[in-house]
């Protein structure tokens, strides 16, 4: 039987590592790191996500500056809004909650924020700097896999690493980190020949597909390590991964769960990010 790697615990480590660095921020020079989040429309998740990065930053000791905008708000209008927070210095991270509503182009509102600023890493210029391995800033669930998996001790270098999904989000750059560990990595995808046969020669597999229980026992190696990134809602309301949970655990050696596994990662490496960028504007890095 699987050993389960506690998200939980693992964020609530990370979390208190960014609080004391940041109460010896303020103590010694008088910075607290801020974070403006922008929601636009009143979509359910899109807020419980934006509760989520409030009631985080709180407990870091960050500042946190929030901005509803109607779900009629134009592209023009959410552009303004993000220059400004640009050259706000009070505000070192600046994240637009997605998806935004049709009528605005996501990627002109990505592009927007200053790459110095963008802690969730999606700036063309970060999403380079990730590719040759020189970056700031890491997309927060990747970085999230990473201490999820290093908490296991697993060692990465040589390992045979399949990661299931190619996301900009999520897959790609996570196949890169593994790279830039010194992984074996496959990516597989929708378009992908013998998924099951490539996945079982994964030492670490990581499931980022978004399709309940798509990862079946069958499909993983014995003692390999699988972290399961997915999170579906079955028909009787109930949350699930994209990893068979109940029967692949019994041929992990190390496995995540849903919910309690990935999900708490976001958001605690979202405020390692936080309190990078406002270590590097204020030149101390």
């Amino acid at each position: 039987m699987a050993n389960l790697i506690d998200g939980k615990k693992v964020s609530a480590d990370v979390k208190q590592r960014v609080k004391n660095e940041t109460e010896k921020l303020i103590a010694e020079k008088g910075i607290t790191p801020g974070l403006a989040v922008v929601i636009v429309g009143d979509d359910p998740a899109s807020r419980v996500y934006v509760n989520s990065k409030k009631k985080a930053c709180t407990e870091v000791g960050f500042n946190s500056y929030e901005y509803a905008l109607p779900g009629d708000t134009t592209q023009e209008e959410l552009v303004e809004l993000v220059n400004k927070l640009n050259e706000d210095p009070k505000v070192n991270g600046i994240l637009c909650q997605l998806p935004l509503p049709s009528q605005i182009d996501e990627n002109a509102v990505i592009n927007t924020i200053k790459a110095e600023k963008d802690v969730d890493a999606f700036h063309p210029f970060n999403v380079g700097k990730i590719m040759i391995g020189e970056y700031a800033f890491l997309p927060c669930t990747p970085a999230g896999v990473m201490e999820l998996i290093d908490s296991t001790g697993t060692e990465i270098s040589g390992k045979n690493c399949v990661v299931i999904g190619r996301s900009n989000i999520v897959g790609k750059p996570m196949a890169m980190l593994l790279l830039h560990r010194s992984g074996t990595v496959t990516i597989c995808h929708s378009k992908t020949q013998n998924l099951g046969e490539i996945c079982k020669n994964a030492d670490i597999l990581v499931a980022a597909v978004g399709k309940a229980n798509f990862v079946t026992e069958d499909m993983v190696k014995e003692g390999a390590v699988v972290i399961d990134v997915g999170m579906n809602r079955l028909e009787n309301g109930k949350l699930c991964g994209d990893v068979d949970f109940q029967n692949v655990s019994r041929k992990a050696s190390y496995i995540t769960p849903v919910p309690g596994g990935v999900g708490p990662m976001t958001i605690a490496m979202l405020m390692q990010n936080t309190l990078t960028a406002a270590k590097a504007q204020n030149g101390l890095i």
